[in-house]
């Protein structure tokens, strides 16, 4: 009768926190690796710390666009709850890199967590929207994707200013950012654990691990219906007009504005 009910249930809570602290630890870091970057680059590198700023975003990114359908063929063949536990635990291990990252203040390690964390979101995207069919009745499916974007935007949100605050701490920052990354990836873990087991949709499918191929594939299939058509579209847009402009904020702040980290976290809020 409420689709807030799901919460207290089994089926639904334990992915919808799962969710939750993915989202919210993808922002944690990026955030705080792109204030990083925007302010303190000059001490590391001769690059451009604008140009570094959005090709953090890019980094973060590329994933999505290469490996969105493999992801999608992965989702189908394996028991989705153990492949979320498979997937978290990865998380983990790219938040080790990370904390290394921050506390060598090495933007190598730095970029390549987050190329990883890219390829994290993306493994766990499809994940994300099929599992929800496969645990909730058909007249409980949009308060449940409801919810979960809702859990998705406000994890992100919070994840920013999170991230923003710790990283921009006198002296200790970048490392405090590297481990509040690393115990919510822990936590994202633990939580995963009460997921409940659900059948392979498609056991049997051979998987196609060319990107390129694959990706076609299911542009194809999309175009053939034009309310999904119409709807990736819109959705890619959003992403892109959104990614494209919170990427500025970082020099916008500093050279613009005059101010300090705590004022992109504010913009960003």
């Amino acid at each position: 009768p409420n689709q807030f009910d799901l919460l207290a249930e089994r089926r639904f809570a334990p992915f919808f926190w799962t969710q939750f602290l993915g989202a919210g630890n993808d922002n944690i870091y990026k955030n705080a690796l792109v204030i990083f970057v925007a302010f303190h680059a000059a001490t590391l590198t001769t690059l451009d710390p604008n140009a570094l700023v959005n090709v953090a975003g890019a980094v973060f990114i590329a994933p999505f666009v290469l490996l969105s359908a493999t992801a999608g063929q992965l989702a189908d063949k394996f028991e989705k709850s153990r492949l979320i536990r498979w997937i978290k635990l990865f998380e983990i291990a790219i938040m080790v890199v990370g904390f290394a990252g921050f506390w060598q203040r090495d933007l190598t390690l730095l970029f390549t967590a987050l190329a990883l964390l890219g390829v994290h979101s993306t493994l766990f995207g499809p994940v994300k929207y099929a599992i929800l069919p496969q645990q909730l009745k058909p007249d409980e499916l949009i308060g449940g994707n409801g919810l979960v974007e809702m859990g998705t935007f406000v994890a992100i949100l919070l994840g920013t200013i999170i991230g923003g605050l710790v990283v921009a701490v006198e002296g200790g920052g970048p490392v405090a950012a590297g481990t509040v990354a690393l115990i919510v990836a822990v936590a994202g873990y633990l939580v995963s654990r009460g997921i409940p087991a659900m059948p392979a949709v498609d056991p049997g499918l051979a998987l196609n691990w060319n990107p390129f191929s694959e990706t076609w594939k299911n542009l194809a299939v999309a175009r053939g219906n034009r309310v999904v058509w119409l709807s990736m579209l819109g959705i890619s847009w959003f992403w892109f007009y959104g990614a494209t402009f919170l990427a500025q904020f970082a020099g916008f702040s500093r050279d613009s504005l005059g101010g300090n980290e705590h004022v992109v976290t504010f913009l960003l809020a």
